[in-house]
């Protein structure tokens, strides 16, 4: 599914009643009906239920104008706050708002402080508030007058539903500054904008679901449209039935390369996810003493043991058997448990500039491009970057803050400038490929923050590509997989006690799920 921005959402509106000949009012008039069905899931079993309808003088305060025509129709109690006068509406606004007088429906005009007070003692005794105060266009802090209707909202206690995004909430960013709106539901139109998927606006929409108002679906899946959410839907494509005349090489070899003493948990980790999404052959080529501790624990996982140094880490004597071992590969995973030594870079620059199959860069991998990532122009074959926030920043040389702040503009940009596929994690992770095309992964939890979630990250997008899925499909695939696997364990364990190894052992069954849902 396409997400957009509030510019892309623009174009849309004007392209659907420019070419299609479909008037902006019929648009509304479908907005207002899909709100109330969503409306009407909080008033059942209510005896002669309160709707409070907060209403700005743009086309989101259409929208809601509509709703309380449909609810009024329906039996329902409708009390209408309107933020600005009737003569500053939009076209379609206006429209509404004189049915509704015509209607004789009781409208209050905020700011005055009548409406206020009425407002206060409505919200509290309210069934349920209707969000239609700001739409797309909403930039930075709400004016005084609007923030202190939003307070009164949020403190009434009573479910909220938002038409198309939270008042407060920015439809590019998601970023909030001062009051917003708390939503139960929102309601977006269409197609999900960017600031309810991602944080802090997630946040503040509740739960999120996409309303058809009669936009021919040609343009919302126009290929112009570079932000894509990422659905189990999209995900069951790509796990096709495997021949019946298999065997372990048809799929691939995963060869992982790090460790480090303390550390070898990082490579097991990596190993045991990529065999559970399922690769044919995984090995682990980790410091010679480390080996008897990874065939100890993975029986299924082949070990290579590499020369290594004093501080028992991989050593450039061992550039030989990496590149004899990227040979027999189909696809190398680089810099778990690697460590930060002064070799990891000369060892992360060899595997580059030799490899001839694609390469995930994780952890130590990414701190070694720290000091100089223009070894990425020596790539010979596709790469995918796994950071997180703090490494994005020392990669970029920025803050963290500016990562945060920017996530799917950091992404793209980066992902464009060093042709590299990039999964930005953290809540929302990130997918962003060389051509610009962007993927937001809404899957995972909290839990999920914990140490090795990572490393099984990284090996699942491994595995994956090892079995013929083109890189940066397999890290939007592997990044939806790695969160839902997440989410099982968080329902069945809760989020507190998640460790990275449960999420190993869950992944073949949530794929299983996934198949059997969607093949059956």
């Amino acid at each position: 599914m396409k997400i957009v921005s509030a510019q892309e959402m623009r174009d849309i509106d004007r392209r659907t009643t420019q070419d299609y000949g479909i008037a902006s009012l019929i648009l509304m008039e479908n907005a207002g009906a899909r709100v109330v069905e969503v409306a009407n899931t909080f008033l059942e079993n209510r005896s002669y239920p309160l709707v409070v309808i907060a209403a700005g003088k743009g086309n989101n305060g259409g929208d809601g104008l509509v709703a309380a025509r449909h609810l009024i129709n329906s039996g329902v109690r409708v009390e209408v706050f309107l933020s600005g006068k009737p003569e500053e509406m939009s076209p379609d606004c206006r429209v509404n708002y004189e049915i509704l007088m015509k209607m004789r429906v009781p409208i209050y005009l905020l700011p005055a402080e009548e409406a206020i007070h009425r407002l206060s003692i409505s919200a509290l005794t309210a069934d349920l508030i209707i969000d239609a105060l700001y739409g797309i266009s909403f930039h930075g802090r709400l004016e005084e007058d609007d923030a202190r209707v939003v307070a009164i909202l949020n403190r009434s206690g009573k479910p909220i539903v938002s038409v198309d995004i939270p008042s407060g909430v920015e439809a590019d960013s998601g970023r909030v500054v001062g009051e917003a709106v708390r939503a139960a539901w929102t309601v977006t139109l269409a197609l999900p904008k960017m600031g309810i998927l991602i944080e802090p606006g997630r946040s503040y929409a509740g739960r999120v679901t996409v309303a058809d108002i009669s936009i021919p679906s040609m343009l919302l899946s126009d290929s112009a449209l570079q932000h894509n959410l990422l659905t189990e839907e999209m995900v069951t494509g790509f796990f096709p039935p495997r021949p019946h005349e298999s065997h372990k090489g048809t799929f691939g070899h995963t060869v992982v390369i790090g460790g480090s003493t303390g550390m070898t948990g990082a490579v097991a980790l990596a190993s045991a996810a990529a065999l559970k999404v399922g690769a044919g052959l995984v090995t682990a080529a980790v410091p010679e003493s480390l080996a008897p501790i990874i065939e100890g624990a993975l029986a299924e996982v082949m070990t290579i043991p590499l020369p290594e140094n004093r501080y028992k880490s991989i050593a450039q004597e061992s550039f030989p058997v990496i590149e004899t071992l990227l040979e027999r590969a189909s696809v190398c995973a680089v810099g778990p448990g690697l460590s930060r030594y002064a070799e990891a870079g000369s060892i992360v620059r060899f595997i580059l500039e030799r490899s001839g199959v694609p390469i995930v860069i994780d952890a130590d991998g990414l701190n070694a491009l720290c000091e100089d990532n223009s070894i990425l122009e020596k790539r010979q074959v596709p790469i995918v970057l796994t950071p997180h926030p703090g490494e994005m920043a020392r990669l970029l040389g920025k803050t963290i803050e500016y990562v945060q702040s920017n996530r799917l503009k950091v992404a793209r940009e980066a992902a464009m400038e060093w042709g590299v596929t990039i999964v930005l994690k953290g809540a929302n992770t990130v997918v962003a490929d060389p051509g610009g095309e962007l993927y937001l992964n809404v899957t995972g939890n909290p839990g999920m923050a914990t140490a090795g979630s990572g490393d099984v990250l990284t090996g699942v997008i491994s595995g994956l590509i090892s079995q013929g899925l083109r890189p940066n499909v397999a890290a939007s695939i592997g990044v939806y997989l790695h969160g839902k696997a997440g989410n099982l364990v968080k329902e069945r364990n809760g989020e507190r006690g998640l460790v990275a190894g449960d999420m190993v052992r869950i992944l073949a069954e949530v794929i299983k799920g996934i198949e059997d849902k969607y093949n059956s």
